[in-house]
This record gives C-alpha cells, structure tokens and sequence, in this order.
C-alpha cells in the first residue's frame, strides 16, 4: 500500500528484548531491572544469560527506580522494564528526584504505552507519559514506530550520557524500517517527500502516516512524512524545512494532544514560524477496554483520522 515495505508485523517491545539481548553480549556495564514483568518486556535471554545483571524487583516500581539510579554510581547503565503507566504515572516523584534532578545515566523502558494496551483498559493504559517525562529537565523521550527501530533505540540509549523515556507498544504492527538503521538521537526521519502538507509521526501513527500519504496522492495531494522518533531533544530544523515549503502541518500520536508531540511542535511554529496545524491524537480522555485496533478507530487514531485533518489544515493555508 505504501512504498516502504512491511517486513512482517512484530510487536514493538519485542525488538526491545531482542536488544538487550544483543546488549547483553557487548556492554558490560549493561543491567536490567524489571517489575514483575518479565514475559512482557521480552527480556528473558538476557536473564539466562546475565542472570548476575538481573534485579527482579517485583511490583514495587518506585524501589526499582531508586535502585536504578544508585547502580549508576557505580558505573553501572540500569535498563529498568514494566508498563509505560507504571514507569511514569506511578514513580514519577522517584524519577523526578533520583533519576532527573542529578542526571543519573538510567534508561526508562516502558512497555505497553498508549491506548493500544487494549483489553487492559484505562488504568493501565497511559495517554500523558510523554508529557510527563518530557517536562523534566535533561530527559530524553523517544517513541520509536517499529521493531526495527525499537530495537535501533534501544542500542544507541546504552551509548548515550543521561536519563532517557523510551516508549514501546504491546501489538504487532508493521515492521517497515531499515534492519541495519543508523539511529541518531534527536535526528528526524524524512520518510516521504511532499510540497502540499507536512504529516509528523511518532510511534505506531508513523504507519499509519504512510498510508495516508499513499490515499492522498491518489487523490492529487502531496503529503510530506516526518518520522519523529525523538520528541525531546525534537529536531526543530527538520520540522522548520518542512513546514516552510508545505505551509501547513497535521501532527499525529497515541498520546493525549495535550503535552505530546503535537504540542511540542506547536510551540516550535508559535516561536518560529507560525503555521496551520491540525492534531491527530486522543483528546484530553482516558481509555477504555477493547482491541487495539477498535480502540485507534473510535479514539481517531488511524490514517483515516490523518486524512480527515489534512483536508482540514489545507483549507486554513
């Protein structure tokens, strides 16, 4: 349907645990921690075969964090796994304090993120994480859109100096990125060329993104897509060159449209160069039970729902 070819649908955390496989093997200083979540985070070859690196810290998620940061004093880079509600919304005072305040070289990993959780309902699905984590200061938030990248991410966090969010999902989605990928942190992805309207992604949306591009050229637009999968640091420059030549942009996430991406780019154009934006993300509501794929359908997350919002942007260039 697109010109980017899906390699085979794989759920995202899987291309996490497959990482800290490879992780396991060659870095060291690489260790995991995990509260009672073990089967899904993906990440028991690394166990079997590091099982001195391996904290099972059980459903005490606040000990997990401070355990984390303390490990990093003694050079240690603690991966720390349970589900994205659980990373953030419930340790978040531990993060703030331990973790973001001095700096410590903790990587964040949260599974099962977003309203695609599904048949767990809202009160483990989380729609404000990237907010919450991008607010503190000297953390990274990345949102990766695939295995492939997933599992990209994961690796280069390992080489990076200080605390990083990253966010993974739970269902198989298409997997249509480079498996041998340079990921560079910070860096946005230009995935599709276009001069009508910009279309910015993040995580499962990026998919979805393309299709839409795929309909809309059919139909004689010529939409832009932009894969961000670093929210913070954001790539401002790439999102600038864009929007200058398109004149007009829709933002699209599984994440609440307020404090996500979207909002990250709207303060860019607001600053910069003001420009019409339209946001393709849940609207200020928790969750509810039901696959994920109803789920995207009735909360508008899908390429449909970017469709419908480019036409709308375009009318107010």
């Amino acid at each position: 349907m697109t010109k980017y070819e899906d390699q085979g649908k794989k759920d995202t955390r899987s291309g996490f645990g497959d990482a800290m496989t490879a992780l396991g093997r060659t870095n060291p200083n690489v260790v995991a921690l995990c509260a009672d979540l073990v089967g899904s985070l993906k990440i028991q070859d690394f166990i079997d075969e590091n099982p001195d690196r391996f904290f099972q810290v059980g459903i005490a998620e606040a000990n997990m964090m401070g355990i984390a940061a303390g490990l990093t004093i003694g050079g240690k880079i603690p991966f720390t796994g349970t589900f994205a509600n659980f990373s953030t919304g419930r340790v978040y005072d531990q993060i703030r304090q331990s973790i973001a305040y001095s700096g410590k070289n903790v990587k964040i990993c949260a599974s099962h993120a977003g309203i695609t959780l599904g048949e767990d309902g809202a009160t483990h699905q989380i729609l404000e994480d990237i907010g919450m984590m991008k607010m503190l200061p000297g953390m990274t938030v990345i949102n990766p859109c695939d295995y492939n990248q997933t599992k990209a991410a994961t690796m280069a966090i390992a080489d990076h100096k200080g605390p990083v969010y990253l966010r993974f999902g739970r269902p198989k989605v298409a997997n249509f990125t480079a498996v041998d990928q340079n990921f560079e942190i910070g860096k946005a992805l230009m995935l599709n060329e276009g001069s009508d309207v910009t279309i910015i992604a993040t995580g499962h949306l990026v998919w979805e993104a393309l299709i839409a591009a795929e309909n809309l050229e059919n139909q004689g637009i010529s939409a832009e897509v932009i894969n961000i999968h670093t929210i913070k640091p954001l790539d401002e420059a790439s999102v600038l060159k864009s929007v200058k030549k398109t004149g007009c942009v829709v933002t699209a996430e599984e994440h609440n449209y307020l404090g996500g991406l979207g909002e990250s780019i709207a303060r860019t154009l607001a600053n910069q160069h003001p420009t019409p934006q339209e946001f393709v993300a849940t609207q200020d509501t928790f969750g509810e039970s039901g696959t994920p794929a109803q789920l995207m359908e009735k909360y508008g997350l899908n390429n449909k729902a970017i469709e419908k919002a480019v036409f709308k942007v375009m009318k107010r260039k």
